[in-house]
């Protein structure tokens, strides 16, 4: 047995929240609120397209990295409404969110245009935040295992182990998505694991499927973050609504920075 660091990632997914003058103050009280804190994890802000200068101006020379929602697998052209992963290398994001569920549900992202997207995104330099997750009633049906692998699988397909490193992977059950339910934290790191041993086949060596962070990201706060993150497979967390506050977004930052880091491979 070897051991080897894997990153820790908080990611802030603002969704369609936040003016530009709300989205100034938010993230310059979250740059400030980390100075000096002590093994942090990367911190990652995803506001509105609107936002992404105001964001980048605030997080300039600290530690707190940008990315988009959403992106577009074309690099331009006529596709109205849509932002492609140069525009976003252009804004300097460093992230960008694949596949969320909302844009699924509402917006007709589907397992085919997933790794399209990831594709590009890892081609321009930027690191895919790829979501998988199943519905209410796949989870009452016992499907949440076949329908996550389905979606691991179809996100990953045709990228190279070089690029397949470049990723990480968020698990959002969406029934406890905005709904203040949350996935008992023993039960998202059963299926993070899940995750991880169907990421491990796309590798020569199956310990590099070890080192790929994957996140949690159904309704984590400030109250659950610490049991959430106790839990050994669960990397991190996309976090929906508690990023919206500085102060609850700090407080799920604080309990990444406590949480162990070193995995057994």
């Amino acid at each position: 047995m070897t051991e080897a660091k894997r990153k820790t990632v908080i990611a802030g997914n603002w969704k369609m929240n936040k003016t530009r003058k709300e989205a100034k103050e938010l993230s310059e009280s979250i740059v400030k609120g980390i100075q000096g804190k002590a093994n942090l994890p990367e911190v990652v802000l995803c506001p509105p397209f609107t936002c992404l200068d105001v964001v980048a101006t605030a997080a300039k020379g600290s530690s707190v990295n940008f990315g988009g929602q959403t992106m577009d697998d074309h690099d331009s052209g006529a596709y109205t409404g849509e932002i492609s992963a140069p525009m976003l290398v252009d804004c300097g994001a460093k992230y960008v969110i694949i596949g969320h569920s909302e844009r699924r549900q509402y917006f007709g992202e589907t397992n085919q245009t997933v790794p399209l997207k990831v594709k590009a995104a890892i081609g321009h330099g930027l690191v895919p935040i790829v979501c998988v997750g199943e519905l209410l009633d796949e989870r009452e049906n016992n499907l949440t295992d076949p329908v996550v692998k389905r979606q691991v699988g179809a996100a990953l397909s045709g990228l190279s182990e070089a690029e397949l490193k470049q990723v990480v992977i968020a698990y959002e059950p969406v029934w406890a998505i905005g709904t203040g339910k949350v996935c008992e934290a023993t039960e998202a790191a059963r299926v993070i694991e899940l995750i991880r041993n169907t990421v491990k086949p796309f590798f020569s060596d199956k310990d590099a499927a070890n080192l790929i962070p994957i996140l949690y990201g159904g309704s984590m706060n400030a109250k659950n973050a610490a049991e959430l993150l106790a839990q050994d497979q669960i990397d991190g967390g996309l976090i929906g609504g508690a990023s919206l506050k500085s102060e609850d977004f700090l407080s799920i930052i604080d309990a990444a920075c406590t949480r162990k880091r070193l995995t057994a491979v």
